[in-house]
């Protein structure tokens, strides 16, 4: 069997393979988003809508052969790579940071109390992000 091993050793069908799954995660959580709003729970929310990004994130990375699992070095490539050379619009990147760091908050601070309009607006961004990011992909093909 022909096959192209990609630099990290995985062949050229298991990348896409990776990345497809990435995205697919990113695109499932979208759904655990919705039910999580429908139910006032929106710390939970919040990290998902955050998880949702940083999947579709993982996939772009992939793409490019960058991995890590250092969420801030891969919000950080990405805002490089893509923002900043104005591969991707700018809002996308302050999405992923506003998400990363209410993220950060309602995971790590004792006491913190989110409001349901502003969540509804980062889930709204959240399925912006990761269909552009999708998008961007399919396009790069």
């Amino acid at each position: 069997m022909d096959y192209i091993v990609c630099a990290n050793g995985i062949t050229e069908q298991e990348r896409n393979d990776l990345i497809q799954y990435r995205l697919s995660e990113a695109k499932e959580t979208i759904l655990d988003v919705q039910i999580l709003l429908e139910n006032n729970r929106l710390r939970a929310s919040v990290n998902r809508i955050y998880y949702g990004m940083f999947y579709s994130l993982l996939a772009l990375g992939i793409a490019y052969g960058f991995e890590t699992s250092k969420h801030q070095q891969l919000i950080g490539w990405f805002n490089k790579n893509f923002v900043y050379k104005g591969l991707i619009d700018t809002r996308f990147g302050q999405y992923i940071n506003k998400a990363s760091n209410r993220r950060t908050k309602g995971d790590y601070e004792s006491f913190i109390i989110f409001d349901k309009e502003i969540i509804e607006e980062m889930f709204e961004e959240m399925k912006a992000f990761v269909a552009e990011i999708d998008f961007f992909l399919l396009s790069e093909k």
